[in-house]
């Protein structure tokens, strides 16, 4: 190893710590928390996605194959929805995956998306990582392997879980407004 690439992964290590995004170790089994293999694979969407590393490059952009298939991280508060508040459902951006609900996403102070809870149960699967020489969580699309991020044990009740997850990612699926209950609907005509 070289002083350049320990001094890089200090340097990533100190941001990590400073931002918050060390957690708690989590204990990390090779499937979703309570998931069988057959469970998992009822609740993905089609299949799981193989693709070539060649396929990935073109497909994805420079940033997201750093970030999702060489599992790189983004600079915290510096992503499409570290702050986004806006209903919807966060899917793969590599495959399209439901992966979050806007409604389990909170502000941990961290930078990066947080979430509490997967969309669906099977929708992520998480391994150990001891990159940096601290122990974490990784979280990777159960569909086709990209890095989304890590869990930890100190988020909010009842779940106590915080999916700490990079934008670039993820892709926004904006919820429809519903007209019929939109206050302009309620209006007298």
């Amino acid at each position: 190893m070289t002083l350049a690439t320990i001094a890089r992964a200090g340097l990533l290590a100190a941001v990590v710590a400073a931002t918050g995004c060390e957690g708690r170790p989590s204990q990390a089994p090779a499937l979703p928390r309570g998931q069988s293999a057959a469970a998992q694979e009822a609740t993905t969407m089609s299949g799981p996605v193989t693709k070539t590393d060649d396929q990935w490059r073109r497909e994805l952009t420079p940033e997201q194959y750093r970030v999702m298939r060489q599992k790189g991280t983004e600079r915290p508060f510096t992503g499409k929805y570290w702050a986004t508040t806006t209903p919807g459902v966060y899917r793969c951006a590599a495959c399209g995956q439901v992966l979050f609900d806007s409604k389990t996403k909170f502000d941990a102070g961290c930078g990066w998306p947080s979430f509490s809870r997967p969309a669906a149960t099977g929708a992520v699967a998480e391994a150990p990582d001891n990159s940096l020489g601290i122990e974490r969580t990784e979280v990777v699309c159960s569909r086709c392997g990209a890095h989304l991020g890590h869990v930890f044990d100190d988020g909010p009740q009842p779940t106590g879980l915080r999916y700490c997850v990079n934008s670039t990612s993820l892709s926004l699926q904006e919820k429809a407004a519903d007209t019929a209950t939109s206050p302009a609907a309620a209006r007298p005509k």
